[in-house]
């Protein structure tokens, strides 16, 4: 089978390896679509250490939906499409083997591109749900990739008598427009702390989301947010070791919350909440995938989505 590998900054190349094989309790699942996270390009933008490459194969990838070539479960059946949670190995690759415990069942129909966005919007609906009731309550959401497009559309859809996101790029921005925000701030052009005040009468916002992965939103994040309220932190900081004005969050009094579906108990979990919403007309979630191409472009996918070309949300490559 034909798989992809990093082998060194912002480089692939592809190589021939062995299908692998499931063992009792696995199955293996033919590849349909692909998709990059932002944290995909934490590794994929940076210059890592010589001797950590050529990457594992597959990596770095692990938004994935198939169809399953070979069950060896009980639970699951050939044929079935899910979403898969690729631990193995990455899903840079045509097939995979992995455990039901991180497969999600898809119905039959649809668009395969549109039912994989439901595993990044599943790690939001998780991180909502950690963050409780935001009913008539004013929210900001610094950054608005995806994800913070994800955080958007949920806080709208759950109450929020205010959403006011940030961006550096206008195009998010309007696309944020459509799916609920109710102010939206430029962070290029404006004074994102000033701003927030000006829309809320000085109140601030009850709840922050950081969902842009960067020192300076991490710490705007404690100067938007009222005295005694709430920020989830939700984006994977680029940088490991970071500046953090801790004197302004204790000032504050602000609880902060660290989430990560990845790392719960679950991680399928919200993932088939997801999928059910979406299954039931409740969810849409087309909007995100703006871009498609084939495996063999995965370049030029990888390349798109990091330089944020031709107003790109999604990537989603066909295998």
């Amino acid at each position: 089978m034909k798989a992809a590998r990093l082998t060194s900054p912002r480089r692939f190349e592809f190589v021939e390896v062995e299908t692998p094989k499931p063992s009792t309790g696995e199955v293996l699942i033919r590849m349909e679509r692909l998709s990059i996270c932002g944290s995909d390009l934490r590794h994929y933008d940076r210059v890592l250490p010589e001797e950590e490459y050529p990457w594992e194969l597959g990596r770095p990838c692990h938004e994935c939906i198939g169809v399953i070539e070979e069950s060896r479960t009980r639970e699951l059946k050939d044929g079935q499409r899910v979403i898969v949670l690729p631990t193995t190995r990455g899903g840079l690759m045509e097939y995979l083997v992995e455990k039901p415990s991180r497969i999600i069942p898809v119905p039959e129909g649809g668009d395969p591109a549109v039912w994989l966005m439901c595993q990044p919007m599943g790690t939001v609906l998780h991180a909502c749900q950690r963050t409780g009731s935001v009913l008539g309550k004013r929210v900001a959401i610094l950054g608005q990739g995806a994800i913070g497009l994800n955080f958007t559309t949920l806080m709208a859809m759950q109450g929020a008598s205010q959403v006011i996101v940030t961006d550096l790029l206008d195009y998010r921005l309007a696309l944020a427009k459509t799916l609920g925000a109710t102010h939206s701030i430029n962070a290029r052009r404006e004074d994102v702390p000033k701003a927030v005040a000006e829309v809320t009468g000085g109140a601030m916002a009850d709840i922050v989301i950081e969902a842009a992965g960067e020192e300076t939103t991490l710490n705007q994040s404690f100067y938007v947010v009222k005295r005694y309220g709430h920020v989830t932190l939700f984006g994977i900081q680029w940088e490991e070791k970071l500046t953090l004005d801790f004197a302004r969050m204790f000032d504050q009094q602000i609880t902060v919350l660290n989430v990560s579906s990845a790392r719960s108990d679950n991680p399928t979990g919200a993932i088939k909440q997801c999928v059910e919403l979406v299954d039931q007309g409740r969810l849409d979630l087309s909007h995100l995938v703006t871009h498609r191409t084939a495996f063999g472009d995965v370049q030029q996918a990888y390349d798109t989505y990091s330089r944020k070309l031709d107003n790109v949300i999604k990537v989603v490559m066909r295998v």
